[in-house]
Parts: structure tokens; sequence; C-alpha cells
């Protein structure tokens, strides 16, 4: 069995060996075994990394078998400079969600562990696929999961939220399922994504799945004005499923535009990227102001999820090597920092039980070290220099200005408003007199919750003062898929 096997199909063993642990009296063993299995799925990404080519866009640790015989269609996975690190990423992500969620999950922990480790083998499989309908197998797959993630050890509205995360993401990829179909017709039986690239395809038909993949890929980045989703289900989820949810799920809308839209229909990437600049300027500008205005700490930040998406999508399609690897950049920090700062929510949400803004005030007083953490992921958010946060938006910017110089300030208001909601939230939380009882009996962070935050504001802290090695990783690969839709465009 290949690396990205074993990445794929490790934790979804240990998933359903939880599955098989009775509910009573083996709590412990449970947590212990999750917290195995995903170190076991994280060490097994590792030679991914080491053993990476960076100077070669070619898809590397290539596995392919016959899968389904009569359709042609094979198990077959690989991943380039495009789609690496994600694989990585989504292990070290499932890892901090099972420690962090080691006493707060008291109800069903086995089944609970077991959805999280199952989900994070089907996301390394959305990134590894090279098969089209292996790809949306393990695209459709991640819902369920999530959906019993939400539904189950959600909020009072839990039912609701999850109805309407399945119900949107699901209506958007049956389009998505014809475009592939087509596209299987097309290339004469195949459905090699490499071969779909291939294809000479006439405007037209470009046109159409074009727009039958975004209907899958933005309503999962989300990008505005498909984004009404997120906000509710981010309410309503539990403290993993909104990490998990925000750090790695959105991530793989804004793959599937790399993948499949821009390689497979460049022209009418082209010739859409108007609208959809435009959309992510919204997102960006838009969705920052409505940010403001929240009063449930979870809902400001989910939507704060969806200006920083915008910057990924914006990035994509402007069609510069600054632009395509910033939005990649981006991913991989929205990833550390927006899973930081549900994780941050969720430590007050386990002492006081409330995600209303107005419920705190001064917990810098009786929580020291848990407000430095929350300070350093607030700046995180902002995009301060030397944070993972700043990188990413700043490529993308250069790219932008390059695009075009209006199109460039448009997206450099959002730094403006991401620290304008971001500090206002810090402030009226954090900082000032303790202002009510619960905030004077608060307990500052143990040392279970110091090592999951300390872990991610490391990684928040290398990848903002050297994004060399993530950036080296990217830029061949990213150079081979703008030749690619260049020369298609001149054709």
């Amino acid at each position: 069995m290949g690396l990205l096997s074993l990445s794929i199909w490790v934790p979804i063993a240990f998933g359903a060996l939880l599955l098989a642990m009775g509910r009573e009296g083996q709590v412990n063993a449970v947590r212990w075994l999750a917290l195995i299995g995903a170190l076991v799925g994280l060490a097994v990404t590792i030679p991914v990394v080491t053993g990476f080519d960076t100077t070669t866009a070619a898809m590397q640790f290539v596995e392919k078998a016959l899968w389904i015989e009569r359709f042609n269609i094979h198990y077959h996975l690989g991943v380039d400079g495009i789609s690496m690190w994600f694989v990585p990423l989504t292990a070290f992500i499932t890892v901090i969600v099972v420690i962090a969620s080691w006493q707060n999950i008291t109800e069903r922990v086995n089944q609970y562990m077991a959805a999280f480790l199952i989900l994070s083998g089907l996301m390394i499989g959305v990134f590894s696929a090279l098969d089209g309908m292996l790809f949306y197998v393990f695209f459709e797959a991640t819902l369920i999961p999530m959906y019993l993630i939400i539904g189950i050890w959600g909020g009072p509205n839990k039912i609701y939220a999850a109805f309407k995360f399945f119900l949107y993401t699901l209506m958007g990829s049956l389009l998505t399922l014809v475009a592939l179909i087509y596209l299987y017709t097309q290339s004469g039986g195949s459905f090699e994504i490499l071969d779909w690239h291939k294809l000479p395809l006439s405007s037209t038909a470009q046109t159409l799945i074009f727009f039958a993949f975004f209907a899958a890929f933005a309503v999962k980045v989300p990008m505005f004005p498909v984004h009404t989703w997120l906000p509710d289900v981010h309410v309503e989820a539990p403290t993993g499923g909104s990490a998990v949810l925000a750090a790695i799920m959105l991530k793989l809308g804004a793959y599937g535009f790399l993948r499949f839209s821009l390689p497979i229909a460049p022209d009418a990437s082209h010739q859409w990227s108007g609208l959809m600049i435009t959309l992510s300027l919204i997102a960006v500008i838009y969705v920052g102001v409505v940010a403001l205005v929240q009063r449930d700490m979870k809902k400001l930040v989910a939507y704060s999820s969806v200006a920083h998406m915008g910057f990924v999508t914006l990035g994509f399609f402007m069609f510069n090597s600054l632009g395509i690897a910033g939005g990649l950049v981006q991913m991989i920090a929205h990833g550390f920092v927006s899973g930081a700062m549900f994780l941050c929510i969720g430590v007050l949400y386990d002492r006081v039980h409330s995600r209303e803004i107005a419920a705190y005030g001064g917990v810098v007083n009786t929580m020291p070290k848990f407000a430095a953490f929350a300070l350093l992921f607030a700046m995180a958010n902002c995009g301060l220099p030397a944070t993972a946060g700043f990188v990413g938006e700043w490529m993308v910017i250069l790219g932008a200005v390059q695009y075009n110089f209006w199109i460039g300030l448009g997206s450099a208001t959002a730094l403006i408003f991401g620290a304008a909601y971001t500090l206002w939230m810090y402030k009226r939380v954090y900082l000032g007199p303790v202002a009510n009882d619960h905030v004077k009996e608060l307990k500052d962070i143990n040392c279970r919750e110091f090592l999951v935050l300390g872990v991610l504001a490391v990684a928040v802290m290398v990848m903002g003062l050297y994004p060399k090695p993530f950036t080296d990783v990217m830029d061949v690969s990213v150079a081979e898929l703008i030749k690619h839709v260049a020369i298609s465009k001149l054709n």
C-alpha cells in the first residue's frame, strides 16, 4: 500500500475500530485510541512531505488500480505542488481536534472521535484523487461524518444547521456529477482528470462545465452569495466541528477550482473571471463589514472565514503566479488561524457556556496565558506581518495590483476590516476590567489546552516568518497551470 493510501485508510481504519468499541466504560481507552490513530495518520503523511520533489510539476506518489472495470473507473491517487500540503495539514488538524475534544465531549465519545478520523481520511482522498469519479465519491462522502458531527453534538438548532449544510452542498454537487459524466463521454470513456485537462472543448461546453463546477465548489468555499449556510453551521457545530470545517473542509471547494475549473475550462475561466473577481471582492469587503456587527463570537469568525476565503478565489482568477500561489498559501494559513480562533472560542464556551461577546469582558485579568494566545491568533487573523495570516493575503494583493490597481486597492481594504472586527471582538472580550462574576471565576488554560494552542501558535509564527518551504512546493505546479491556461486561451 502506497503512502497516499496509508494517509487515507489508516485514520478510516482507526475510526472503524472506534465504532466497534462500546460506548460505556471505555471512554479513556477510546480517547487514547483516537489519539493514536490521529498520530499514526499524521506520521504516514510525513514521508509525503520529505520525499516530495519540488523541481517537477508531475504527479508524485502515484498509485493506480482498476476499481470498476465496466466504466473504466480507477483507484488513482497522486499529489503535485498544488495539493501536497493539504495532506499533512488535514492529518495535523485532526490530531489537534482530538486533543482539544479530550474532555468537553462526554457522550458517544467513540462515535465522535470516529467521525473525525473517518472525515480526515475522506478529505485526504479528495486532495489525492486523480480519477474524476473517485474524487466525487470522496467529495460527497465527507458530508456524512460532518453532518453527524453537527446533528448529534451541535447546539440547540443543530438539526436545522445540519440539514442546511447537507442540502446546500449536495444540491450544488449534482450539477458537478452531470459535468463529470459529460467529460467521461467526451474523453472516450475515461475518468482520468489529467486526460480531461487536454480535451479540446468548445466555448459553450466550457461555459456549461465551468458553471456546473461552480455550483459545487462555490458553495463549499463558500463564495458570496451562497455563503449563508456557513454562519448557521458554525454557530451550532461543536468546537471540533467548527475547527475542521474552517481549517480543511472549506478548502475542498477552492481546491476544486484549481484541479477542475481552470485546467478543464480555461477559456471559460478567463471569460468569467470578472464575475469571480467581483464575487470575491464582495466577500472580502461586504462580508467583512457584516462581521463587524456580530454579537456571537462564532458567527463573527464564520463571516471572517468567508472574507478570508474570498482572498483565495480572488487570487485564483487573476491568472498570475503571485495570485494563485498566494491563494494556496492563504488556504494553508487560514487552516491554522481560523482553526485556532474557533478552538479559543471553545475554551471560553467550555467555562462560561456562552458565545455572546457581551457575556465577557476583562478575561485577560483571570486568564493571562490564554489571552496571550488569543491575541496572537487575532493578530494573525488581521494579517499582521510575521504571522501566517499576512503571507497569503500580501501575495494575493500584489498579484491583484499586477492584474489591476483598483482591484488590488479594493482587496487591500480587507486588512482594515479584518483588523476592525477582530480587534473589536478582542477588546470587548479580553480587555478592560472584569465584567461579571463568570469572568471573575475563570481559570487559566490547563496543560492540554496550552499544548493545543501552543502548537498552533508555533505553526502560525513559523509560516509567517519563513514561508519558503510552502511556496517552493507550489511554484513549479502553479507555473505549469498558468502556462496551460494561457496556451489554451491563445488557441
